[in-house]
């Protein structure tokens, strides 16, 4: 059971009712339920992770990408769950879905199927999160991302172990009637 309450519209003011759902899900997550107990920091929340999402240069799939490895980096099955469903919306294949899974957590995935600047980018956050990046690793993706973009991964990468966190501080569990798709969701 969750440590902090999942809060319902009735519980926030009527103005963050809507901050509560999914809009690509179109249902309330409880991950923003829970962060709802505070109805302040649940708009900052959504605003920032917003500004993440639209403003990081990256392209839906390259977004997904860093998501998808930041998961499985930090090991938060609540975000990769979530993230497996919206990767498959982008055309993120399950193949590669599954290599990045068993890449997390220090593992030596490499997913098949990206090209050269997709792997870059998934080795990029991987030293992000880790807080590994080197002048190497700084390099390689310079090669392939300009200043602005490269901001953009690693505040992505960064935003979502933030994310993790409160998921694993508030010990979330999956919404009613979900299953784990597994870190290889084939």
């Amino acid at each position: 059971m969750a440590r902090v309450p999942y809060v319902d519209a009735t519980d926030v003011p009527d103005d963050h009712e809507a901050l509560l759902e999914s809009s690509l899900q179109n249902r309330p997550l409880n991950v923003y339920r829970s962060i709802g107990n505070n109805p302040a920091v649940l708009a900052g929340m959504r605003s920032f992770l917003r500004s993440l999402w639209d403003d990081s240069g990256l392209s839906d799939r390259e977004r997904e990408l860093v998501i998808l490895a930041t998961a499985a980096e930090i090991g938060s099955r609540y975000e990769w769950h979530q993230h497996v469903t919206i990767a498959r919306d982008v055309g993120i294949e399950d193949a590669v879905i599954a290599a990045i899974g068993a890449g997390g957590a220090g593992g030596a995935g490499d997913p098949a199927g990206l090209d050269a600047d997709e792997r870059t980018l998934i080795g990029y956050v991987r030293a992000v999160v880790r807080e590994e990046v080197d002048a190497v690793a700084h390099a390689a993706i310079a090669a392939s991302y300009d200043e602005a973009a490269i901001v953009g991964i690693a505040a992505l990468a960064q935003g979502y172990v933030a994310l993790g966190g409160l998921i694993r501080a508030f010990d979330l569990e999956l919404e009613p009637g979900r299953t784990f798709h597994g870190w290889d969701p084939r």
